[in-house]
């Protein structure tokens, strides 16, 4: 009972300082960046990799995508940045899946470690970033709803696998996550992109419908990518910040891995319409 409620406690600060930092430009961005040397630090320590290179590319990074989408005053489009990052990005997380399936370890030689820490961690919390300032406009709705997606998914996950999962999904990575978990995630994450759509007035039914789907099955390769880089370090949580639940880096794993493939997503609507 006392470790519930501690788990409860640490998830209720965790999830306050997100979703009340979503009122306040700057402080979203104070937070989310917060969050992301953190997450780095306890990714650098999961993959071994020494030194400071990461955090100052990280810094350079988040503060030059912060003025591009606040100012968008530089010698070249805002968008050609945010592109050529998304398509490097995106490539990267594709190949972290392949490495997913094909290798019974990522391999982890120097500059993949700096090409994880770079595309796959910290373009993960620019895109959450660009989320809530899409096309230069201020929409912390449009991450509120993302979060939302995220948390039903992976509540709904938990609780359907605990009580009715049988198939197991990924054993070799992570043994207590079942089909039936995911299934059950996904049901109720297209449940909720349903009153999303109705109470935000951001995007339609439809549009948060694929974004619920988007979410949930992709945040769920985050979640599977993010185990195996623990298996490999042969450790059960990737930090100790938040008691009962372990790491940030561990609640935020599938937003992430997902953030980038939410812009994109955003992206080729708002270009269609």
């Amino acid at each position: 009972m006392k470790e519930l409620l501690i788990r409860a406690l640490s998830g209720a600060i965790y999830a306050a300082l997100l979703v009340g930092a979503l009122y306040y430009q700057l402080a979203l961005i104070i937070v989310i960046a917060l969050f992301g040397i953190i997450s780095l630090m306890e990714f650098s320590k999961l993959i071994k990799l020494k030194g400071y290179i990461q955090y100052f590319i990280f810094t350079l990074l988040y503060i030059a995508f912060w003025y591009l989408c606040m100012y968008n005053k530089t010698l070249f489009k805002s968008s050609d940045a945010i592109n050529i990052l998304l398509a490097l990005t995106i490539c990267v997380n594709l190949l972290l899946i392949k490495d997913l399936f094909t290798f019974k370890k990522i391999p982890l030689f120097k500059s993949k470690r700096y090409i994880a820490t770079t595309f796959y961690l910290t373009s993960g919390f620019i895109f959450i970033l660009l989320i809530a300032n899409f096309n230069n406009s201020f929409s912390p709705l449009l991450l509120l709803g993302t979060f939302i997606l995220i948390w039903v998914n992976d509540s709904a996950a938990y609780f359907v696998g605990k009580n009715l999962g049988k198939q197991k999904l990924f054993p070799s990575v992570s043994p207590k996550k079942t089909v039936e978990g995911f299934l059950g995630g996904l049901f109720f994450a297209c449940i909720a992109s349903y009153f999303i759509a109705k109470y935000s007035e951001t995007l339609n039914t439809t549009n948060w419908l694929i974004l619920a789907i988007i979410i949930s099955v992709l945040g769920t390769f985050g979640d599977l990518i993010e185990s195996k880089f623990k298996r490999q370090a042969e450790v059960k949580d990737s930090g100790v910040i938040m008691p009962g639940h372990g790491g940030l880096l561990d609640r935020l794993d599938s937003l992430i891995f997902t953030a980038p493939f939410i812009y994109l997503y955003l992206s080729i609507i708002y270009y269609v319409s």
